[in-house]
């Protein structure tokens, strides 16, 4: 894939930009086999990948320059700015996002945070696009709230320009660190959820909830585990990490009970809004963390049990939890093969029946990988 931006040095994100996506495909599963190497494995299936540009539904840029001149992108080690907002991973859509919010900017007279000086108010421009309907969610990231009436007058003059905008909230990170959010999030539209659709499961998307930046790829990661788990004899299912609720949408069937687990209340509450949609009665959704929420329960196991942890993995406590009430069968969704690896080999009761690699990310070394664990005695 040609980028001006890697050509000209200014961007490496994309470290294997100038490899063949079917070399990158091969060195991922290489890398993949090697965390796994001893480990039985019945079904190896071939890598699932999606478009190799204008992927993204999401940017998440650092904003920089002055007030009159603001840019979107990065802040590279030494501090330079760059701006990314003709970076090809984001879809053309995004360009007239891009060229209002510049102006729109200065318009309210937001300072952009300026990291050696600590001073300015504007700290980032987070940017989600539906691919249900082209809705976008737009969030500012902001030092304080000296700018929040300033946002809210000036944005139906935004919202004419840009009549995508389906929902615009103000999140406030104060603190002189690199974090991306803070807890306190304002909204300025009545809406605050971005509705979404993958395989006919409707989806919804708020302000400080997880979701996947790839929608083809993840399309096609739900609908594969909703196929593995209907194949299987499942009336009880646990979905951990259950961020929106998109893998155990996906799998729940009406005479199926299903509990999903997620520490962020505004992912929980977009899982159960979509659960009403979809008619759902026997399903619950709570906003707990799922490890201690799996390790309180010593009755009423269920069949299965989704996990799709971050990157750190579900880690000991959890695996040795499920080695003691050995559900029949484990579904690990991972986007860390490393520590999904360390996880595997802390299951000695449980064996790899499928697996499968999804490219989540081209152009990088990361990938998501999905494997469905049966306990030895059940086949």
């Amino acid at each position: 894939m040609d980028c001006a931006l890697y050509d000209a040095d200014r961007c490496h994100s994309c470290q294997w930009l100038k490899q063949p996506i079917a070399d990158q495909l091969a060195a991922k599963m290489d890398n993949l086999h090697q965390l796994l190497h001893g480990m039985a494995i019945t079904h190896n299936y071939p890598p699932v990948s999606g478009p190799e540009r204008a992927f993204r539904n999401k940017a998440k840029m650092v904003v920089s320059g002055s007030v009159e001149r603001p840019l979107l992108g990065m802040l590279h080690r030494n501090g330079t700015p760059e701006d990314l907002t003709e970076c090809p991973l984001y879809p053309p859509s995004f360009a007239s996002v891009f060229s209002e919010l510049k102006p729109f900017i200065a318009r309210v007279g937001l300072t952009p945070y300026n990291v050696a000086r600590k001073r300015g108010e504007l700290k980032y421009i987070l940017i989600t696009e539906s691919q249900l309907d082209g809705g976008i969610m737009l969030r500012f990231v902001l030092r304080s709230e000296a700018k929040v009436e300033a946002l809210q007058r000036s944005l139906p003059e935004l919202q004419a320009r840009l009549p995508q905008l389906k929902t615009v909230s103000v999140n406030i990170q104060p603190v002189h660190m690199a974090i991306m959010e803070g807890e306190l999030e304002i909204p300025l539209t009545a809406e605050q959820a971005l509705a979404e659709n993958f395989n006919s499961v409707p989806l919804f998307i708020r302000p400080q909830s997880f979701f996947q930046t790839n929608p083809h790829v993840a399309s096609a990661l739900y609908a594969t585990a909703r196929d593995w788990v209907r194949e299987l004899s499942v009336k009880h299912m646990w979905d951990l990490f259950c961020g929106v609720g998109g893998f155990g949408l996906h799998c729940a069937a009406p005479e199926m009970k299903l509990t999903g687990i997620e520490i962020a209340p505004q992912a929980i509450a977009c899982a159960q809004r979509s659960a009403a949609l979809l008619g759902l009665k026997n399903i619950q959704f709570q906003a707990l963390d799922s490890t201690a929420f799996a390790t309180g329960q010593q009755q009423n196991m269920p069949d299965l049990v989704l996990v799709n942890p971050p990157r750190r993995g579900i880690g000991p406590a959890l695996c040795d939890y499920l080695s003691e009430m050995r559900p029949p069968f484990i579904v690990y969704s991972s986007c860390n093969a490393e520590t999904m690896a360390r996880d595997l080999r802390m299951l000695p009761d449980y064996h790899i029946q499928r697996i499968q690699l999804f490219d989540m990310f081209p152009h990088t070394a990361h990938y998501e990988v999905l494997v469905l664990l049966i306990r030895h005695d059940k086949g």
